[in-house]
């Protein structure tokens, strides 16, 4: 079996075209002059750079889309922010020079910077959209920092992020959140300004964090009175500048800010970063052409810019290696899936369909064959008590109704049945007790037990997924959805439903895990209240959901 590679020839001239695109507009410099955005005011040879600003020409306050951390380990984290004096002005006529500007960041013990542990010089560069990655490395394990960053005469707001515990090490726990799916159109992101306040670790991203959908001046559902946003935002997302605005807009928020600012953030992306339900080099439509490898080149771009993900994300033309593994000491293991750029087309144009011969063809792949073995051989080679899957659509077998010929979804794991099948089977050979999945996409709280047998509801647990409801997509929702009873019956594997907005957090030990299913009533409306729907937990060595 191998990835899906489109179309021979046609495609390898397409994706050549895609990365020619990416470097006429973007950046036109060598492969290592990357590095740059990286670095200090280091010259790299060959680099076509950007003259640098003259001292004072920054005259307004850059930091108006917060800062960022991200990725990690027990040494380092990824540090970001944005220079966007006028973040909803395309360049030019933003309030910043076509020019590279220096921006110094530091790391300090405490939240009043008195003990500065490690400082530098990073680079805003114009072929980035004035983004700044940061790759702080000589940090001491398992230990709490703040950052903050200047540019010229002007001060960030303070960030707070966490290096992971040392690899030899068993922490006594781990508390983390899920979150997907925040539609601005939709709501106001209440939950994350709620998940500030937790007390967790880190935060995972499973996908959609932006909507390519237009956005009207009143703000869709927020129905601003007090401010109009600018007409370019009331387009679908297609060219760099597109996605560029749409991730000015979207930062904007404040409580997406303070979730930021308050963790570090793992992230994956699902559809919408760059076009609903594409697959692979395929658009929404099921057909691959130079257009939408021009899109997904701008949209993997713009992600990579305003996203804290370290140098080997940055995409190359159409291609970015999104999938990683991070350890958190023995306890945990953590495997982000993309199931968007390496899967094979949907069966039956995407639809939710019974199965049949094309949905269960053994060569279908959500994966792509390289990802599949990497998550196969990260299972042998695992050592911890928790293998952690933070992935984009629903894994378990989720029937709408109960008849034996029940659709399913073809965007999701229930149409590459034999991709899943393969996974869970890799898992079990390697001897991994505690499987737990992680899942965003579908809008609603699920918490499920993946069986052994879909059709036997007494056979073996072997796993666990928790499925996050959105932030704001779907709009205000509601604790029992109009097909809920159907669903519940249909799916005895399916131990809670809710459909309320809101998010997950999970505390991990060497004992159990403990599920919290956090939801708010409204988002339609600002300021709904924060509260528990329900909480589950599953013990180490014995799979299954038990409702405390």
């Amino acid at each position: 079996m191998t990835e899906p590679q489109g179309h021979g020839r046609h495609d390898r001239i397409l994706r050549a075209a895609a990365a020619l695109f990416d470097r006429r507009r973007f950046l036109t410099v060598t492969g290592a002059a990357a590095t740059l955005a990286f670095s200090t005011n280091l010259p790299v040879a060959g680099a076509a750079q950007a003259a640098e600003a003259v001292p004072g020409t920054l005259t307004e306050y850059p930091f108006t889309l917060g800062v960022a951390s991200g990725d990690p380990t027990p040494s380092g984290v990824v540090l970001w922010t944005r220079l966007a004096p006028r973040p909803y002005e395309p360049a030019p006529g933003n309030g910043l020079p076509d020019a590279r500007v220096p921006v110094q960041w530091e790391i300090a013990r405490d939240d009043r910077f008195g003990r500065v542990v490690r400082r530098g010089i990073a680079t805003a560069h114009p072929e980035f959209n004035h983004t700044v990655h940061v790759d702080a490395q000589g940090l001491a394990p398992d230990r709490v920092y703040y950052y903050r960053f200047r540019a010229g005469p002007w001060i960030s707001p303070p960030g707070r992020t966490r290096t992971a515990p040392a690899p030899d090490s068993l922490p006594y726990e781990m508390r983390l959140a899920a979150v997907s799916c925040q539609a601005y159109h939709d709501g106001y992101f209440t939950a994350l300004g709620h998940l500030a306040d937790e007390d967790v670790d880190a935060v995972f991203h499973l996908g959609d964090y932006l909507y390519e959908y237009a956005v009207g001046a009143t703000g869709g559902a927020r129905a601003y009175t007090d401010r109009t946003l600018p007409s370019w935002f009331a387009k679908e997302t297609v060219t760099l500048e597109d996605y560029r605005l749409r991730y000015a807009l979207y930062k904007s928020d404040p409580d997406l800010q303070a979730a930021h600012a308050a963790f570090p953030w793992f992230v994956t992306w699902d559809d919408h970063e760059t076009e609903n339900n594409y697959a692979g080099g395929s658009d929404e439509g099921g057909g691959p052409g130079d257009e939408f490898l021009v899109r997904r080149a701008a949209a993997y771009r713009a992600y990579w810019e305003n996203q804290p993900l370290r140098l080997p994300q940055l995409p190359q033309g159409p291609d970015m290696a999104l999938y990683r593994r991070f350890h958190y000491g023995r306890l945990a293991q953590f495997d982000i899936l993309d199931t968007r750029q390496y899967r094979t087309d949907q069966a039956y144009r995407g639809r939710w369909h019974h199965p049949g011969p094309e949905s269960q063809d053994p060569a279908r792949t959500i994966t792509g064959a390289t990802q599949e073995r990497w998550l196969l051989d990260g299972f042998r080679s695992s050592h911890a008590t928790w293998n952690v899957i933070p992935q984009q659509v629903v894994l378990s077998r989720r029937r709408s109704g109960t008849t034996a010929a029940s659709p399913l979804s073809m965007d999701a794991w229930d149409g590459y049945p034999a991709s899943r099948d393969r996974v869970l089977a890799g898992a079990g050979a390697a001897g991994v007790e505690n499987l737990l999945v992680l899942t965003g996409d579908v809008h609603v709280h699920y918490a499920m037990d993946i069986k052994a047998d879909w059709d036997d509801p007494t056979s073996r647990t072997i796993g666990t997924e928790l499925v996050t409801s959105s932030v704001s997509s779907g709009r205000d929702g509601s604790p029992r959805p109009s097909d809920w009873s159907a669903v519940m019956e249909a799916n005895p594997h399916l131990r809670f439903y809710d459909g309320r907005r809101g998010y997950v957090t999970v505390r991990l030990d060497a004992e159990e895990a403990r599920a919290d299913f956090r939801t708010v009533d409204a988002v339609t409306t600002p300021g709904a209240a924060l509260t528990t729907a329900a909480s589950f937990v599953t013990e180490a060595g014995d799979p299954g959901l038990r409702e405390t």
